[in-house]
């Protein structure tokens, strides 16, 4: 649903001009970001400024094409100005009403080749920041073109810290973060968030990715990051047939982190809900069959000790029935788990379970307890294989009530093959295609999609609201068997890093952290506290409680908060935070006035003084606090915590005393 709150899209230049101009400059609505478009030697330019500084230093433009040698610009040949002020409503969502406030710049540029005679750069301003996509419109209808580069450049100015890894590798995202000098940077994944001494915060990304290969930026050692497409094996970046529009390159700027983290330009460059009925598409919380496998108490594949039964899946459903969670997450109840899955991902069916897990049973069981089933459908990358039983599949879903699936893609990055044998990259044009495409089937027949292995997120949530979650980063898992497991930085990091594209699954609230490890960095690095605060800082619209049902059951003390933690809100606010130090956010409840408040620190204990004054003035609040108790530490003492009440308002300020490792939680519940 979206409303007009003020539009104005008023043509302020002429689309044709009489003359070339030879420089044009555009303005954020509250005049904090310009932008200005010029040629010279050829080249077609941007350049960034904030507050009257100079951002990003002039950056190349434009596209090549195979055939044609890289075009020479020579001119702009018009110009185009509009500016718009709408809100619209996300049927789910970290904020309800998002304000959608641009400028808007259309150029068009000459050129010396066929495909580059003409294109248009249109750039939309926002006073955080901007997105600017390029637009091939005099492609005639029908003509096949390949792209093999993509010239778009960002050059800051200035010393900058980066935090980034190395693109590319087999492990798609599930990587840790590194800081570095920005000029160390190879080849980065985006979100690639930047701080420059002074404070300025920079983040690159790109918005509503369809029918285009994910951009990378590469570094040249000196400050300049180059887009960089993943490509098809034969090293064609993009294939696209008539006219086409690129993605939105979109530069984050803020002068703290939070700046970053609060902003909505991702979401605003995407285009409105294609699904005009939302109301089957629902936030909330899950139990699963998942952990205890990455433990190894149980099994995927068939056996003795399998996991995926239909024993077993009641249990779950009763303990989600008992404790308030919306859903059972059930892995490995498919066949085609047993032996070298990833290297056999054509053996899995999507239809048809092992004979220890009856479906119908199970679905009509937890219709009865009003809990669902949430699908598994693991591809291990054998794309043609799940595409072809794709809709079976769904259909099936639907016909028993199934209506969320978390989809898997557990495959060296590189290797996924496509239906003409050709390996692909995780988030090449290939794999975008069918991300896409997953999500469409899904919404016809009323499932949502929570895609692990994923294609990034680039605000298309808002254009499809059925795809509810993604992966796309080192999450919990990597706490039970990674050598290392991820260290205390990793969910301080992620906030201003992954987290500014979207969404994440990160599956928390482990309990026992140490699971029966001795040593530090091959069991979680975290106290409860912490575990409790990342279901507030770590957005998603379906959050797991991730741990084996037993340890819940021995902890109702902590437990209580991620019964009572919801998963959509009115509102959001990143109150403190510095990348890898600490971060603080207060979200507010939907359709309530309660407040809910995580923080978390690295490895270094922290306390922070924290105002209220998000809260609503004049009302009293009981704070229910949920934090790191005496001698806490997440290397000896992880399960430490002090829960405690206090009556609190607008005006008060909470201390917020974490431990190394450590975090708070907190609901803020209105009294009056």
């Amino acid at each position: 649903m979206s409303f007009r709150t003020l539009a104005l899209l008023a043509a302020l230049a002429s689309p044709a001009l009489a003359q070339a101009a030879e420089r044009e400059c555009a303005q954020s609505p509250g005049k904090v970001i310009e932008v200005c478009v010029f040629t010279k030697d050829g080249q077609a330019f941007y350049e960034v400024s904030k507050g009257g500084k100079v951002v990003l230093a002039p950056g190349a433009m434009g596209l090549s094409f195979a055939g044609e040698g890289q075009a020479r610009y020579s001119a702009i040949t018009a110009a185009k100005r509009s500016a718009s002020d709408t809100s619209w409503e996300q049927p789910w969502g970290e904020q309800r009403v998002i304000r959608d406030n641009h400028s808007e710049l259309t150029v068009s540029l000459a050129g010396d080749t066929a495909l580059n005679r003409t294109f248009d750069v249109s750039f939309r301003l926002f006073d955080d920041g901007l997105g600017f996509r390029y637009a091939y419109t005099s492609i005639p209808a029908g003509q096949a073109v390949a792209v093999t580069d993509d010239r778009t450049e960002f050059k800051p100015v200035g010393a900058y810290d980066a935090w980034w890894y190395e693109a590319l590798g087999q492990e798609r995202d599930e990587y840790l973060y590194k800081q570095t000098d920005a000029r160390r940077i190879t080849l980065a994944e985006t979100p690639l968030t930047m701080r420059e001494k002074g404070g300025l915060h920079l983040s690159f990304h790109e918005a509503a990715l369809i029918d285009f290969p994910s951009m990378l930026l590469a570094g040249n050692g000196a400050g300049t990051y180059k887009a960089k497409l993943m490509p098809w094996q034969d090293g064609t970046l993009a294939k696209k047939t008539g006219a086409f529009t690129t993605p939105w390159r979109t530069v984050l700027i803020g002068d703290s982190a939070g700046a970053l983290a609060d902003s909505r330009i991702e979401l605003n460059l995407n285009e409105p809900s294609k699904i005009a009925d939302t109301s089957w598409i629902k936030p909330g919380k899950y139990v699963g069959i998942w952990w205890e496998m990455h433990l190894q108490k149980s099994t995927w594949g068939s056996g003795p000790i399998h996991g995926a039964t239909t024993e077993n899946t009641k249990r779950y459903i009763d303990f989600a029935a008992k404790y308030g969670f919306d859903g059972v997450l059930v892995e490995g109840w498919n066949k085609g788990w047993d032996g070298d899955w990833i290297a056999n991902g054509e053996k899995f069916s999507f239809t048809q379970a092992y004979p220890d897990f009856d479906i119908k049973a199970i679905t009509d069981y937890g219709k009865a307890k009003g809990v669902k089933l949430i699908g598994h459908n693991e591809t291990a990358g054998a794309v043609p294989n799940y595409e072809a039983q794709l809709e079976d599949a769904m259909k099936l879903y639907e016909s028993v009530g199934v209506s969320q699936v978390k989809t898997g893609y557990v495959r060296h990055s590189g290797t996924i093959v496509d239906q003409d044998g050709r390996q692909q990259w995780f988030a090449g044009q290939y794999m975008v295609r069918h991300n896409l495409h997953v999500a469409e089937v899904a919404a016809r027949h009323k499932i949502s999609i929570d895609a692990h292995e994923p294609v990034k997120d680039t605000g298309l949530r808002r254009t499809w609201p059925n795809m509810l979650s993604r992966e796309g980063a080192r999450g919990q898992e990597f706490n039970a068997w990674g050598d290392p497991t991820n260290p205390p930085e990793h969910t301080v990091i992620i906030p201003f890093t992954r987290m500014l594209a979207g969404p994440m699954d990160f599956t928390p609230g482990v309990f026992d952290v140490v699971h029966g490890k001795t040593e530090l960095t091959r069991r979680g690095q975290s106290t409860i506290a912490t575990q409790l605060a990342l279901y507030v800082v770590l957005y998603s619209p379906i959050h797991m409680a991730a741990d084996l049902l037993e340890n819940y059951e021995a902890r109702p003390d902590a437990f209580q908060f991620i019964r009572d933690v919801p998963t959509d809100w009115e509102a959001s606010k990143t109150l403190q935070g510095q990348v890898g130090d600490y971060v603080v956010v207060a979200r507010q409840q939907r359709g309530a006035k309660d407040w809910f408040l995580g923080a978390l620190t690295d490895e270094q204990p922290r306390k922070l003084s924290q105002k209220l004054d998000f809260l609503s003035p004049g009302k009293r609040y009981e704070a229910q606090i949920y934090r790191d108790g005496p001698w806490a530490d997440f290397r000896t003492n992880p399960g430490a915590l002090t829960v405690e009440k206090k009556i609190v308002t607008a005006k008060d300020s909470l201390d917020l005393d974490m431990a190394p490792g450590g975090g708070a939680a907190i609901r803020f519940k209105i009294l009056d």
